[in-house]
């Protein structure tokens, strides 16, 4: 849905509405979320979410490496099972980013939202230079008729909750401190493409996806779930380069499916990192290569096999 979809509801309607980035929709995000269900049901209103797309990051620094955690579809997903009757996505744009943070009241959240009642992060900043704030929405409420809920951030093991702390973790292969911060593991769904099949020449045939927008993390080999088809499958999976068949020229997420032998070609899969195993690291001959897949193969399934 872009910007000039019809509003979700009239003020009069009881529209909630949680409003942020969510990239990722961690924790601290649900508890936004939360609110917004709960603040719905006590006025027996409609619950809807409403994000930007693209992420205001892309604007701001088109140049930048790819850094987001979800596709707009695996977040769009996520916030339907959390209760969210609709995902408004506010198109955001050079005109978006012009508007006052009084215009952005005025025009996206009553007019063309409709919402009576808007949720927020405490540290939410909107309007033109960020001016906003937690307060100015909650002034600007007042005066055009909606009321605003600010959420207080959360914090994991000391650290703030942010998708900027789960890149960082991410970047350092701690996949276990991003687990913790988003309450699932990370996962990185796309397409199977086809690759070389050097990995089948092992023994160790690999869907292969395309990392795209995603963060890139910690290149390495890693112990993975992959979902198809609605079922989950134990693996071991590459992202990297592979500098030891000869390096590619962007990374790539290579997910060999233990026990598995249908054709992936052309079918969306997601996978998910559960733990890392090393990081990527050069061999002196295929025998070395094919001995060390076939060691990390196994302590993938035992990783797995003691994580149900």
């Amino acid at each position: 849905m872009n910007a000039a979809a019809p509003p979700l509801a009239s003020p009069k309607q009881g529209a909630v509405i949680a409003l942020g980035n969510f990239d990722g929709v961690h924790l601290g995000h649900r508890a936004v979320i939360d609110a917004a269900r709960k603040a719905a049901q006590a006025r027996q209103g409609a619950f809807a979410v409403a994000v930007f797309e693209p992420h205001p990051r892309r604007l701001f620094q088109p140049d930048a490496p790819p850094f987001r955690l979800q596709t707009p579809t695996q977040r769009e997903r996520m916030l339907g099972t959390l209760g969210a009757a609709q995902v408004h996505m506010i198109c955001f744009d050079a005109a978006l980013a012009r508007m006052s943070d009084e215009e952005f009241a005025r025009e996206v959240l009553v007019d063309q939202i409709g919402a009576a009642h808007v949720c927020i992060g405490a540290d939410f900043r909107f309007g033109r230079g960020r001016a906003g704030d937690a307060a100015s929405l909650a002034r600007l409420g007042g005066e055009l008729g909606f009321a605003v809920t600010p959420t207080p951030p959360l914090a994991v093991a000391g650290a703030k909750l942010s998708s900027s702390t789960i890149r960082t973790k991410l970047a350092a292969g701690d996949v276990e401190s991003a687990h913790s911060m988003l309450g699932r593991p990370w996962a990185i769904e796309g397409e199977v493409a086809r690759g070389f099949q050097r990995g089948r020449g092992f023994g160790f045939p690999t869907a292969n996806i395309a990392l795209g927008d995603y963060v890139r993390p910690l290149l390495g080999i890693y112990a993975v779930r992959v979902l198809v088809d609605g079922k989950r499958h134990d693996g071991v999976a590459s992202v990297g380069v592979n500098p030891a068949v000869g390096a590619l020229p962007e990374p790539l997420l290579e997910a060999h499916l233990f026990d598995f032998d249908r054709d992936l070609y052309g079918q969306t899969i997601e996978v998910e990192l559960i733990a890392p195993l090393r990081e990527e690291a050069m061999f002196d001959n295929s025998e070395a290569l094919k001995a060390r897949m076939a060691r990390d193969a196994n302590e993938a399934r035992a990783i797995l096999q003691a994580r149900p």
